[in-house]
């Protein structure tokens, strides 16, 4: 019995329901036109919209008119292009509907509408023109990012070709070249970004005096070579057995001097090697007896003999040559370790185990030494002095070293990144050439 109550309920309350709707349409419809007649075009808009949701068709022309003009009105408010074409398009359809609801062609209503309905397609096309516009533009700019993209691509790779790998580079002496590690290991760049000597078997570097000067190892070295900043010109050190045949490494390797001198401490060997950098060759005395002879005259040794032996005091001990300024090192039989230097400027003797264990070559007056591991300078009687000024430590060039991130360094010259012959001007230099 209920259910064929509540079927009735239904079946009874579809007209209402249908009335109802066309009630709500009128009623918004109505807001909608005091709305318009006020001006209010948004409120007549919000308020037309409500009455499209209540009717399935528009039967009734004043609406299509209401439509259109709500619309029409509204477009030119809308922020974009898109959403103005939106609107002329809603406003030419219910135009349309307008003069399908309405064939009398000569009423003023008639000429209103369709003055109105040239207005919207004219609107519309010029839209149309906007948005077309903006379409070619944004085209355009693709293509013109895609471009600049490309261009960046370019000179990234461009960049990273004329970068130099590296975990220091050190600043560059005045003859345009700088020591630079890699891995723990020194090598040689150039002011123009050219990597001289890479950085692969070489564990220590120094730069002194004009001179680079690499060694494959900081004590005991097996391996150096050395370069002369002035001409450009490198080389590697003969082996050591090669210049005495029980040596097996330089042993101490003291500073470079700007004469070319390079002063080592040979392991096994009663003399130390004096090179000279400048011909490439060891340095010996060519005139070891009247050396000798002279010392013995002055008074700064008792006696010598054929065997290269001089006597000081009581002993007998080998002579070891010249470091320069009139300085000679002196040893023990059967000790390959420096006993003393002898200054034959005024007979001084210093031995090494209470003053100076190594000194090196002789050059203006000054001779770099360690004592108690420690540098110091001295001068030909074996007198401390101040340390000298490195006349070749200050760079005049234009080339900037710049560290872009750990491990990567670029070289810049007057604003350009530069490597040998190549140059890549800043990314913004290169867009703006190519943009043009």
């Amino acid at each position: 019995m209920k259910k064929i109550l509540l079927i009735i309920g239904i079946l009874s309350l579809t007209p209402i329901l249908a009335q109802s709707n066309a009630d709500f349409a009128r009623v918004y419809l109505k807001r909608a036109r005091i709305s318009a007649a006020e001006i209010d075009f948004k409120g007549a808009r919000v308020s037309f919209e409500k009455a499209m949701t209540y009717m399935d068709a528009i039967k009734d022309k004043e609406v299509a008119s209401l439509g259109a003009t709500i619309y029409f009105d509204e477009f030119d408010k809308q922020k974009t292009e898109e959403l103005q074409l939106d609107f002329l398009n809603k406003a030419l359809y219910y135009s349309k509907q307008y003069f399908l609801l309405d064939k009398n062609n000569r009423t003023e209503v008639f000429s209103e509408n369709l003055d109105m309905q040239l207005s919207i397609i004219d609107a519309i096309k010029e839209v149309e023109k906007k948005i077309t516009k903006k379409e070619l533009e944004r085209i355009r700019k693709e293509k013109e990012l895609k471009k600049i993209d490309s261009l960046k691509t370019i000179w990234n790779n461009k960049s990273k070709a004329l970068s130099i790998v590296a975990d220091t580079i050190y600043s560059f002496n005045s003859k345009n070249f700088a020591l630079f590690t890699f891995n723990g290991n020194y090598g040689i760049v150039n002011d123009r970004a050219e990597v001289i000597v890479k950085a692969e078997e070489y564990g220590f570097g120094v730069s002194y005096d004009g001179y680079i000067v690499l060694q494959n190892t900081e004590t005991r070295p097996t391996k150096i070579y050395y370069l002369n900043t002035t001409n450009g010109s490198g080389n590697t050190l003969p082996p050591p057995s090669d210049i005495n045949p029980l040596s097996t490494h330089y042993g101490k390797v003291m500073l470079p001097r700007a004469n070319g001198r390079l002063v080592t401490y040979l392991n096994n060997s009663y003399e130390p090697l004096v090179f000279d950098l400048v011909q490439h060759k060891v340095v010996r005395l060519a005139n070891l007896e009247d050396v000798l002879k002279a010392l013995k005259k002055n008074d700064r040794i008792k006696k010598y003999n054929n065997d290269g032996e001089i006597k000081l005091g009581k002993d007998w001990y080998f002579f070891g040559g010249h470091l320069g300024g009139g300085v000679h090192p002196i040893y023990a039989k059967g000790n390959y370790k420096v006993h003393g230097y002898l200054f034959s400027i005024d007979g001084t003797m210093l031995l090494a185990s209470t003053n100076l264990e190594y000194i090196g070559a002789f050059h203006e007056n000054k001779l770099q030494a360690f004592k108690d591991d420690t540098v110091c300078w001295i001068n030909q009687n074996g007198t401390e002095i101040n340390e000298p000024v490195d006349p070749f430590k200050v760079y005049e060039g234009n080339s900037k070293i710049v560290k872009l991130e750990d491990g990567v360094y670029q070289i810049f010259n007057e604003g350009k990144i530069i490597k040998g012959e190549e140059e890549l001007e800043k990314m913004a230099d290169f867009l703006r050439k190519f943009q043009k």
